[in-house]
């Protein structure tokens, strides 16, 4: 339960950095509102899970599902560039974020 809270943390942390660019510097409100939503939703979830993980493997796995979740829609989504190492490196961070969780990370 606590790797799932990280999981929709991670998905709400991508959520809040595409807000975040969104707003513009925070000069349109409604992106800034949802901005707002998303990081509380996501550091909460992300401490609950801490009471059962492992401080390490929980924030790489919420990092890596942000930052993954965010270049991925900023590809599909914002025109993002889109290149093969690009894809290789987000693979890469993908792999990480399968792989903590299987390590045994929990207190």
């Amino acid at each position: 339960m606590a790797w799932l809270l990280v999981v929709v943390a991670g998905l709400l942390e991508t959520g809040f950095a595409v807000c975040l660019k969104l707003s513009h510097g925070f000069t349109r409100l409604w992106p800034t509102i949802a901005f707002a939503c998303f990081a509380l939703g996501s550091f909460g979830l992300l401490t609950l899970s801490l009471r059962k993980l492992d401080v390490g493997p929980a924030y790489a796995v919420w990092t890596g599902i942000g930052a993954s979740g965010t270049a991925i829609y900023g590809m599909i989504f914002l025109g993002d560039t889109v290149n093969v190492l690009k894809i290789v490196s987000i693979t890469l961070v993908i792999a990480g974020i399968i792989g903590l969780p299987l390590s045994g990370a929990t207190h």
